[in-house]
């Protein structure tokens, strides 16, 4: 296959812009930009496609720049329903320094970065105008679907000219760093088409773009932070074993799609996993290779082994085998509490919640049901002490095979 080929068969191009795009993608010279505002300290799975994507056009020959919206930002784009809460200075410029260091970090070092803010502070309003507003009819602006779609229930001007920024990106990068292509989610194709029409209307030239179809979720949602559904690329904001967790957790449904468009693997490897996957779907082996893939590409083989080892400690109960960080990572979510040297086992248990009385706690501990490190306990006057801690501090509690707690012994 030829790499617009590979594209295409991985679902990576939606809406295209250029009569020769064919052509420049598979010429493996080009220079393309993918750009995004930082409104938070860390990229997210959502954006994993795009980068995953300029990685891939990257590694073909292209030249990757990646614009930080640093303008941009400070307005938000248009929303569906509501206009973006307005960040502070001081949080954008601390969220594109995280972003920063992450897109580096992603491509080895071996990408360009903008920001955005650096040319449009050169402009006062009346430049801007003059340079840029004269050119996009207000016409044409009022027919892209996101402004459409805002206007019964009312859109700031701050959101409406965002365009006109963002169309203007793409002229500056094609005049100083001949970028002639971009690569951006499909939610951003009224945005890019304003940079190709100033581009041939100031420049006489012609540019290209393509978009990629929004990776959803099994419930049909898109990935990201207004969505409620964040996973981060920042491993202390989402660990590896949390990422791990979503990933081994895919649907049938989706797996292969997730395969084809955040992992490097080639269209014959892929077609083998799957043929072994549906052979024998209870394995997962379509989800395990997917995790391989995406968190030794994103962190790096040892975090991708610490993620297994977590996982499969904590599901053969052996919870003793894991240090105490590797437990805090993987009971990230559960309840914790502090317990004082001494306490009896009883009391521990009512007090925080784990029974609901004396009465009720000894039946779980006569039946068995209450384990500490997957050693069961039964003798309610056990004193919780730091010997039977892990890293002198961590114990877990489990009540039954589903109710886990974390207890910090001081």
């Amino acid at each position: 296959m030829t790499l617009f080929e590979e594209l295409k068969w991985r679902g990576l191009i939606k809406d295209t812009a250029g009569e020769d795009l064919e052509k420049i993608i598979n010429g493996c010279d080009a220079t393309f930009y993918w750009g995004t505002d930082p409104t938070a300290d860390s990229l997210h799975i959502g954006h994993y496609s795009s980068l995953v994507t300029a990685k891939r056009l990257a590694k073909a020959g292209h030249h990757p720049i990646l614009l930080i919206g640093g303008a941009t930002g400070l307005i938000g784009d248009p929303r569906p329903t509501a206009e973006r809460e307005i960040i502070s200075k001081e949080t954008l410029n601390k969220n594109l320094e995280g972003i920063k260091k992450q897109v580096s970090d992603v491509f080895g070092g071996n990408v360009t970065i903008v920001n955005n803010y650096d040319w449009i502070k050169e402009f006062d309003f009346i430049d801007f105008l003059r340079e840029v507003g004269k050119y996009i009819n207000v016409n044409y602006m009022l027919s892209k679907d996101i402004i459409e779609r805002r206007l019964e229930t009312g859109i700031t001007f701050a959101e409406f000219a965002y365009t006109l920024i963002q169309g203007y990106d793409f002229l500056h990068l094609y005049e100083s760093k001949n970028c002639v292509m971009q690569v951006e989610g499909s939610d951003q194709w009224g945005n890019i088409t304003t940079g190709l029409e100033l581009i041939k209307k100031k420049l006489g030239k012609d540019a290209y773009a393509f978009t990629m179809p929004l990776i959803l979720d099994s419930n049909g949602n898109k990935f990201g932070k207004s969505e409620g559904n964040a996973l981060w690329l920042d491993k202390n904001k989402t660990s590896s074993y949390a990422l791990y967790q979503y990933l081994i957790n895919s649907s049938d449904e989706k797996v292969e799609e997730y395969l084809k468009v955040f992992t490097f693997l080639s269209k014959e490897e892929i077609e083998n996993v799957m043929k072994r996957h549906n052979e024998k779907k209870e394995e997962r082996i379509a989800q395990k290779t997917l995790a391989k893939e995406f968190i030794t590409d994103l962190h790096g083989k040892e975090e991708y082994e610490k993620a297994v080892k977590i996982s499969e400690a904590l599901f053969s109960g052996k919870v003793k085998e894991l240090s105490k960080e590797e437990i805090l990572i993987g009971f990230k979510d559960v309840p914790s509490f502090a317990v004082e040297e001494g306490t009896k086992l009883i009391d521990m248990l009512i007090d925080n919640g784990i029974c609901s009385s004396k009465r009720e706690a000894r039946e779980f501990l006569n039946a068995g049901s209450i384990s500490i490190n997957d050693e069961k306990v039964s003798d309610e006057n056990l004193e919780i002490n730091k010997s039977m801690a892990i890293g002198d501090e961590v114990i877990v509690i489990k009540r039954g095979k589903k109710k886990n707690y974390i207890g910090h012994i001081k």
